[in-house]
């Protein structure tokens, strides 16, 4: 941790980072001090542009904060301690700067209706959103090694997969399928479905939708075993921490579809304690296992989320 980094800022993210995120947060216990406190940090910076994005009166109002932040970023504007803290780290870290001018542009593209065509349109989303937080911390947790890169993408984007087909209900509410048309088109359903009231006493409407983000859910393992196929790029120790936070992860999809079918319109899937706890010794046990994860990484070419992410800023070539 840099000495110019105000102990306040310190002590307010890692109070984000337990607010906000429970496996991360736990996953984090297992991070060397100045590692777990550059990770709450990057987190906490996230959080706010997420904040801005999300809590906003109007868009236009969270057009502007978002413009505002990437001023920030791009030194124009003074920035804010936790701003100054990120870009830090980022620095010292040798982050891609490419990473939070991409998250800002996933961001802005929540703002309002969400509607995505197809599968490229939601990979693309997800890397911005998600398969940018891998980057950094990707970089927060020491590894140098280019390779790493793709599967630090995976990662997010896998997480990021587990959270759309887990919300499915609650971004109905507020307007925003991510499910991509073209999948929902192949089993009968439209997006304008998923946001009928009377969609989730539909047997038949629901049936169709399990089976769009069962196989979602199969992209996200497919994601997740990539991602654990490049774990050796990570440090030991912080390597137990993000095998940790990604079973944690891992286990919500798998829980979606054991418990309710693939079905999201019961509502939120949540883990239990007890279950966050299996999470947590199975991440262990994958650690101490290495025959369980070290694998050669297909790399980005033959990925079928990676073909779409080319010319994004600091996706794998």
């Amino acid at each position: 941790m840099s000495a110019a980094t105000p102990a306040r800022v310190v002590v307010d993210s890692r109070a984000v980072l337990a607010t906000h995120a429970r496996s991360f947060r736990l996953a984090s216990l297992f991070l060397p001090r100045t590692c777990a406190d550059e990770a709450a940090i990057t987190y906490a910076f996230c959080r706010l542009a997420d904040d801005l994005a999300d809590e906003a009166p109007t868009r236009a109002q969270a057009v502007a904060d978002l413009t505002h932040l990437r001023a920030e970023l791009e030194g124009k504007a003074p920035a804010r301690p936790i701003v100054a803290a990120y870009l830090d780290v980022a620095h010292r870290r040798r982050v891609p700067t490419a990473a939070a001018a991409e998250l800002l542009h996933g961001l802005e593209s929540d703002l309002g209706t969400v509607r995505l065509a197809d599968d490229r349109a939601l990979y693309r989303y997800a890397y911005r959103v998600a398969g940018t937080v891998g980057l950094m911390m990707s970089g927060v947790i020491g590894v140098t090694d280019p390779a790493a890169r793709a599967p630090a993408v995976d990662l997010g984007i896998a997480m990021q997969l587990t959270n759309i087909c887990r919300d499915v209900l609650e971004d109905a509410q507020r307007d925003r399928v991510y499910i991509p048309a073209s999948r929902l088109a192949a089993v009968g359903l439209t997006p304008d479905d998923l946001l009928d009231t009377g969609f989730v006493r539909s047997r038949a409407g629901r049936a169709s939708l399990s089976r769009v983000v069962a196989d979602l859910l199969d992209v996200a393992e497919a994601a997740y075993t990539r991602a654990w196929h490049g774990m050796h790029y990570i440090p030991a120790r912080p390597r137990l921490a993000i095998l940790v936070a990604g079973t944690l992860y891992r286990d919500i999809g798998r829980r979606l579809v054991r418990v309710h079918g693939a079905d999201p319109m019961h509502g939120r899937t949540i883990v239990s304690g007890l279950g966050r706890l299996r999470g947590v010794v199975q991440g262990l046990l994958t650690a101490a296992h290495p025959i369980s994860w070290r694998g050669p990484h297909t790399g980005p070419a033959s990925s079928p989320v990676h073909v779409h992410l080319q010319g994004l800023g600091g996706a794998p070539a």
